[in-house]
Parts: structure tokens; sequence; C-alpha cells
């Protein structure tokens, strides 16, 4: 099981990484707190002070066709809001 998806990169994050060194991961919507704490460490060479994590559901969709109405959904996901500790950083574009 990963347990990292991928890194959130949005105007707010990016805001949020270099002020206050908070970072944001899609996460796998089992992972608890403390493997989210132990992989971001081990991937990134980081120590991580605060996990907190959010639950997003499916936001569901209804579309008229042609041939008829469309019923669907998008996909749920987990999301966690990193601090890590002052004077670490992670750079997400080092590896391009």
């Amino acid at each position: 099981m990963s347990v990292l998806i991928k890194p959130i990169i949005t105007e707010k994050m990016t805001s949020d990484s270099e002020l206050y060194n908070r970072y944001g991961f899609i996460v796998n919507p089992t992972a608890n707190k403390l493997q989210i704490k132990e992989a971001i460490e081990a991937t990134y060479g980081v120590s991580v002070t605060k996990v907190r994590t959010m639950n997003y559901g499916p936001s569901r969709r209804t579309r008229f066709t042609k041939t008829g109405i469309q019923h669907g959904k998008t996909n749920a996901f987990k999301k966690a809001i990193v601090d890590v500790q002052e004077g670490d950083v992670i750079d997400f574009y080092s590896n391009l």
C-alpha cells in the first residue's frame, strides 16, 4: 500500500508552504496520521511536527443528454496537511 498519492501544488498551498512551512498531499483513504508522517519523513527526509487530515466525499452530478439523464459521481479522496519543522523544506521540483 502506498500512502502518498500526489502532492497538492496550488496557489494556496504554495503560499502556505512559503509562509507557514505547511505542505499538502493527497493520501490513501485508509492511511492514518502515523503512517502519513512516517511516509513523508522517509520520502522527503524532513521532520514532521503535525499532520491534519480531511476526508472528501464524492460530488454527485447529473447531465441531461440526447440519450437521457446520466448520473455520475467523482472519486472520494483524503487530503493531508503536514507541518514541517522550522528550517526543513520540501522541494517538489527537484526531480524534474
